[in-house]
């Protein structure tokens, strides 16, 4: 088979130290640890506290991970997506700047930004590059420092988020393994219910606007969630049912690990038992652009050559959408 399809071939992951619990929530804002699992699955998640550290440091972390378990030389590297929701800065790209610190100095890299949606998002891009011929080995990290736009006096959005990082390593496959389909959609008009409102060109930086925790991510709750549970069940739902997959087909559902009750909706749209189903959202909560691939890096041990894998995702946006990937390889 001289077709080259795009496999992911290694795995890495980062979160940092710190365990933000819900009983210390419970000190810190009007919520309860029961009231916290009971609507979206998390128990703790896992925050960067340094102040001196961004979403670099996780993301450069995730990649030297993955660099080390696969022995592969960062020269190789051909080049780097970095999907992001939190980049260190406005203007110079995050992924320009870890490429240089893990040595990746070969490597052309940029960051993409879809929120929730972001590593999905970047799957699509990276195996497109692979496809091309042009590009043998493409590295896309997924990391956030939620808590650095996080207002912590905010129960509605504090319990949710916490810090990660994931990386995977995507290569030429020419025995059909790896990515297979995809089904990518985005809606402008959710963009007024999950948002940090300034900051950007339309609302610059002011006074007021830090005074006024402009800054930070706000969400209408009971918007997103409908929508997410809609939209990411119809996606996965879709890819399924045009690839003439059943649910025994399917191995496993990767799902944005965003709350619990959305992924229990998506797997039973598609009649998947919970066996199948990949969840880490208890331990780190809402890693945003980092969930993914977090999955993969905790659950890399069960996967087997072959298996046929559900991506799903439900960013702000809105974005949505789902990917279906066969695996390349056996854990070693």
């Amino acid at each position: 088979m001289n077709t080259i399809t795009a496999a992911i071939t290694a795995v890495g992951g980062y979160v940092p130290d710190f365990v933000l619990s819900n009983k210390v929530l419970e000190t810190m804002v009007d919520t309860n640890d029961e009231w916290i699992t009971t609507r979206t699955g998390i128990k703790e998640r896992r925050i960067l506290k340094d102040a001196d550290k961004g979403t670099s440091f996780l993301a450069i972390k995730a990649a030297q991970d993955l660099i080390a378990k696969a022995n592969i030389d960062p020269l190789e590297i051909d080049m780097i997506i970095m999907a992001t929701a939190t980049a260190d800065m406005p203007v110079a790209s995050t992924g320009v700047y870890v490429a240089t610190q893990i040595g990746a100095t070969n490597a052309f890299a940029y960051d993409l930004q879809a929120a929730c949606s972001s590593f999905l998002y970047g799957m699509s891009t990276a195996a497109a590059y692979v496809q091309s011929g042009r590009y043998k080995k493409v590295l896309l990290i997924g990391a956030d420092k939620m808590s650095s736009i996080v207002d912590y006096t905010d129960r509605s959005t504090c319990i949710i988020f916490g810090d990660g990082a994931g990386a995977v390593l995507f290569e030429p496959n020419y025995e059909g393994l790896g990515l297979q389909d995809e089904y990518l959609r985005s809606d402008g008009q959710g963009r007024d219910y999950l948002k940090i409102p300034a900051g950007g060109s339309l609302i610059p930086t002011t006074e007021e606007t830090v005074k006024n925790r402009q800054h930070n991510i706000i969400q209408d709750g009971k918007t997103v969630f409908k929508f997410a549970v809609t939209n990411m069940a119809d996606a996965s739902e879709l890819i399924v049912k045009r690839n003439n997959l059943t649910n025994e087909d399917v191995n496993w559902l990767v799902p944005h690990q965003a709350n619990k009750r959305i992924i229990d909706a998506t797997a039973g749209r598609m009649n998947l038992d919970d066996s199948k189903v990949l969840m880490n959202i208890e331990r780190y909560g809402n890693t945003t652009s980092a969930t993914l691939p977090l999955v993969l890096h905790d659950f890399e041990h069960l996967l087997k050559k072959g298996d046929n894998i559900i991506f799903a995702a439900f960013g702000g946006g809105f974005t949505w959408g789902s990917i279906y990937l066969k695996w390349a390889y056996d854990k070693k």
